[in-house]
């Protein structure tokens, strides 16, 4: 694992830096399900004590991304079906009710920034920029959330949309998906521009099951590939 203590700022809790960095280590498939964490190998790393490491790992074990097994270690978690089913039913509930409720607050300056926000999505999709894209979802469905004038909706999906992430990061090369996204992005956004609450709420449904299907069809085809490398390990 890559930990540069030069990346810490020493002026804000380490505990946050750390757990940002392994979380999204395991999001983007930089630490691969079944990889070992070792807790004092990254604070020795770090040049900081084990405390803030173990918070941090602790952290992202309750949010299912990391196994702590008694006497044997601690582990990057598998990429399970039911985690994602789990993740997307929390997300859809909460997504469905932050585009219904941001329709008839939409306005022509909410257009504008998710305009602006797809066109630099499809940049990055067509660049190959995926973590880029990735990271300009994020903001659609952040500023949807914040059009709503429920905030926190999105703090609450940023929370619990963890195994979903790690799926979409397999997902976003396969050929079309990406353009996929955009396409659902934007019959979202039609339907806010129409200030169409239920029209905005079903099309964010179908765009979050989409992503579910995509995530569990590449989860899938990791699993396989992983058991068909331990059969001819043995």
């Amino acid at each position: 694992m890559d930990f540069d203590p030069t990346t810490l700022n020493r002026a804000l809790p380490l505990r946050d830096q750390i757990y940002q960095k392994i979380r999204n280590m395991i999001a983007v498939g930089r630490l691969k399900p079944g990889d070992p964490i070792n807790e004092v190998a990254i604070a020795e790393a770090l040049g900081i004590s084990r405390t803030p490491v173990r918070e941090a790992v602790k952290r992202i074990s309750d949010e299912g991304l990391i196994k702590v097994l008694a006497q044997t270690g601690t582990y990057v978690a598998p990429i399970s079906r039911a985690d994602l089913e789990e993740a997307y039913v929390i997300r859809r509930a909460l997504e469905m009710e932050s585009a219904r409720r941001a329709a008839p607050k939409f306005t022509a300056s909410s257009a504008e920034a998710i305009e602006d926000n797809i066109a630099a999505h499809r940049l990055a999709i067509s660049r190959g920029k995926y973590a880029r894209a990735i990271q300009l979802d994020d903001v659609f469905h952040r500023t949807i959330a914040e059009t709503s004038g429920f905030p926190m909706i999105w703090k609450a999906v940023d929370i619990s949309k963890a195994q979903m992430d790690r799926g979409r990061y397999l997902a976003i090369p396969k050929p079309g998906y990406g353009e996929q996204t955009i396409k659902q992005h934007e019959a979202i956004l039609d339907a806010l521009k129409r200030q169409d609450a239920e029209g905005a709420a079903l099309a964010m449904e179908h765009h979050l099951e989409t992503s579910l299907h995509n995530a569990i069809e590449v989860a899938g085809e990791l699993g396989a590939k992983v058991a068909s490398s331990t059969n001819e390990a043995k």
